[in-house]
C-alpha cells in the first residue's frame, strides 16, 4: 500500500509534466489541463465582470491559475512519493524528533522546500533512491520556474504584434482610403504588408494559443473588432485594375483564410464561411467584426 501511494504521486507528477510539455514546448497542441483552466475562466469572465475593463484580466488570471496549479500538483505529487517514507527515510537536524514528523503535512513541507530549491537542511533524504528523487524534484521546480518566465516573455510580444496589427487596421479604417488609392502600387504594398502581418499573427496563435484568451479592452487595439475591415478591403481590392493590387488582395484573403482556419479549429468550431468565422471571433471577444468605428471617434 505504501508503494502504491508513491506510484500514484509519481503518476501525478508525470501527468503535470506532460501538460507543461504540451503547453509550452509542443505548440501544435494545448496541454489538456491548462486548456481546461483557461477556457473555463474565459467563459466565466463575463458573468463575474460587470465592467468592460475588468474582462481584460481573464487572460492574465488564467495564466497565473495554470502556473499555480502546475506548482501545487508537482508539490502534492512528490509529497505522496515521500509520505510513506517519513520519518524513517529521512534524517533530521538536531533538536527535531523524527517521530513527530511523519504526517502528510510534513511530506508536503519537504516537497515544497525541495521544489522551491530552498534547501533548508532541517529534513533531508537518507534512503538511496530518495536521495536521487529529491534533487530531481528541485530540478523540476527550477525548470517550471524558468519555463514560466519564458512563457510570459513569449506571450506578451505575441499580444503586442496582434494589437499593433489591429491598430494599423484602425488607422486605415479611420483614414478611409478610396478605391483609387487601393487600386495603385501603394495600395498593393499596403495590402501585401497586411498579409505579412496576418501571417505572423497566425503563427502566434499556433505557438501561443493561450494568447487567444486575452481580451483587448480598447476597440482600436482589438483584432477581433478590426479584422472585419481587413476582409472588406481585401474584397474591395479583388476587383482592382492594377495587377499588383489584385495579387496582394488575393494574398491577403488567403492569409485571412489561414488565420480563420486556425481560430475555428482551435477555439470557435463554427465550421462556417470565412466571414462567419471572423464574426464568431469578434463575438467571442465581445465585439462586432464589422462595427462602424466612427461613433467612437465623434
Amino acid at each position: 500500500m505504501e508503494w502504491l501511494v508513491s506510484v500514484a504521486g509519481a503518476a501525478l507528477v508525470l501527468f503535470i509534466l506532460r501538460d507543461v510539455f504540451h503547453t509550452l514546448w509542443h505548440p501544435t497542441r494545448h496541454g489538456g489541463l491548462s486548456r481546461l483552466v483557461m477556457t473555463t475562466l474565459w467563459r466565466l469572465a463575463p458573468a463575474f465582470t460587470s465592467r468592460r475593463g475588468a474582462s481584460g484580466l481573464a487572460g492574465p488570471l488564467a495564466m497565473v491559475s495554470v502556473v499555480a496549479l502546475w506548482a501545487m500538483t508537482v508539490v502534492t505529487g512528490w509529497a505522496l512519493v515521500y509520505w510513506p517514507h517519513v520519518p524513517d527515510g529521512f534524517v533530521y537536524a538536531g533538536g527535531l524528533r523524527p517521530a513527530e514528523y511523519g504526517s502528510l503535512l510534513d511530506a508536503v513541507y519537504v516537497s515544497l522546500v525541495t521544489a522551491s530549491t530552498l534547501g533548508l537542511g532541517d529534513i533531508a533524504p537518507a534512503e538511496g533512491w530518495l536521495r536521487v528523487f529529491a534533487p530531481a524534484e528541485a530540478l523540476v521546480g527550477f525548470v517550471l520556474l524558468t519555463a514560466t518566465v519564458s512563457w510570459i516573455l513569449g506571450i506578451y510580444p505575441a499580444l503586442a504584434r496582434r494589437r499593433a496589427l489591429a491598430l494599423r487596421l484602425s488607422h486605415l479604417r479611420r483614414t478611409r482610403p478610396s478605391r483609387e488609392q487601393v487600386d495603385s502600387p501603394a495600395g498593393a504594398t499596403m495590402l501585401d504588408s497586411l498579409a505579412a502581418q496576418f501571417s505572423v499573427v497566425a503563427v502566434d496563435f499556433l505557438q501561443y494559443a493561450e494568447s487567444y484568451y486575452f481580451h483587448d479592452v480598447d476597440d482600436r487595439t482589438s483584432l477581433a473588432h478590426q479584422i472585419g475591415y481587413a476582409l472588406d478591403i481585401a474584397d474591395q481590392a479583388a476587383g482592382a485594375h492594377h495587377p499588383d493590387a489584385r495579387l496582394a488582395a488575393a494574398v491577403l484573403h488567403t492569409a485571412l483564410e489561414d488565420l480563420a482556419d486556425i481560430l475555428d479549429q482551435r477555439f470557435l468550431h463554427t465550421h462556417g464561411s470565412l466571414r462567419q468565422t471572423l464574426d464568431a471571433f469578434a463575438r467571442d471577444h465581445g465585439r462586432r467584426a464589422g462595427a462602424d468605428e466612427s461613433r467612437a471617434d465623434q
